[in-house]
């Protein structure tokens, strides 16, 4: 039992010598969307922005790999497919209110670690009402917005 403890925490400290993303410069803002309210933007900032914006804010175990490795890659992908934070006319948010609506946006394992996260349901509902009224639906009208049609591409791609 001494020995395995003794090996897992070796493990540990060399991967602190792995030189993986570790550098958690936030890129400046270049632009936001046109928020409909301050609101939107606020319950955005609490439940989206660490992943979705340049703006995250780096906790203390974000330096400590193997979890460094881990939220660096999540930050990487989350930016790479909605960044808040360098938005222009080509930007497409209209799925972000499906996301919340599902349920798959933030992940558990991001609300777990981050109480300010967790949204009531009352501000799950406020934040739905205002990515719909920032972005709109990619469904035209927002009615089916968590339907299983919503957002799928393949749909009747006969032509």
């Amino acid at each position: 039992m001494m020995w395995s403890l003794t090996g897992l925490l070796l493990l540990v400290a060399v991967a602190q010598l792995v030189p993986y993303d570790r550098d958690h410069d936030n890129p400046p803002v270049a632009a936001e969307p046109p928020w409909d309210t301050p609101t939107t933007r606020e319950l955005a900032r609490r439940a989206c922005f660490d992943c979705h914006s340049n703006e995250r804010q780096w906790p203390w175990y974000s330096n400590i790999a193997p979890l460094s490795w881990l939220i660096q890659r999540d930050v990487d992908e989350g930016r790479d497919e909605l960044n808040w934070s360098e938005w222009g006319p080509d930007e497409e948010g209209d799925e972000s209110a499906e996301t919340v609506i599902e349920g798959s946006m933030p992940p558990g394992t991001y609300s777990l670690l981050h109480p300010e996260a967790r949204l009531s349901d009352q501000e799950i509902d406020a934040l739905v009402a205002g990515l719909l009224a920032t972005f709109g639906s990619d469904d035209g009208g927002g009615s089916d917005i968590g339907g299983e049609d919503s957002g799928n591409e393949d749909e009747d791609d006969d032509d």
